[in-house]
């Protein structure tokens, strides 16, 4: 899917109320009603460091986010971190927390996208991309989704 339509698209699905950040975080049937934009990012086992090339390729994704944000100011996008099946749960949440929010600083701090505009979420390995108890560098990794159309934008104006 093209990064521009995917941080314009609308729910696949119709969405008959609002929810919190919190629910789009904890539920993946709610942020699997908006499409989800895999960065070209893989991780070192227990890392988190994202390399100056992995940096560089951030921009094309910066760039949609930038163009998506001065179309509407209040977009919202979750940055989702993931490891692979190796190491504890524990460890692992943790460490998948860190690398969304690796890429979430390096948007701001490199590219100028705003951090008002992202939230982080780690999910471990919860969410494997290849099935496999073993290590695997393609579930270490980090995606992006564009959630405004499910927020409750009360709700979240006041956190």
């Amino acid at each position: 899917i093209d990064i521009d339509e995917a941080f314009i698209a609308p729910p696949v699905v119709e969405i008959d109320r609002r929810y919190t950040v919190d629910q789009i975080r904890y539920s993946l049937p709610l942020r699997e009603y908006m499409p989800r934009v895999d960065l070209d990012i893989t991780f070192d086992t227990g890392s988190w460091q994202l390399t100056p090339d992995q940096i560089d390729r951030l921009s094309i994704i910066a760039d949609g986010l930038n163009r998506a944000i001065a179309r509407n100011p209040r977009e919202v996008f979750l940055i989702e971190g993931h490891t692979d099946a190796v190491g504890s749960d524990i460890d692992n949440l943790s460490l998948s927390d860190r690398r969304a929010e690796a890429v979430a600083v390096a948007l701001t701090d490199q590219f100028g996208v705003p951090p008002e505009n992202l939230v982080t979420q780690g999910y471990g390995e919860q969410y494997l991309k290849v099935l496999t108890d073993g290590p695997e560098r393609a579930n270490r990794r980090v995606a992006v989704r564009r959630i405004t159309p499910l927020i409750d934008r009360q709700a979240f104006d006041r956190r």
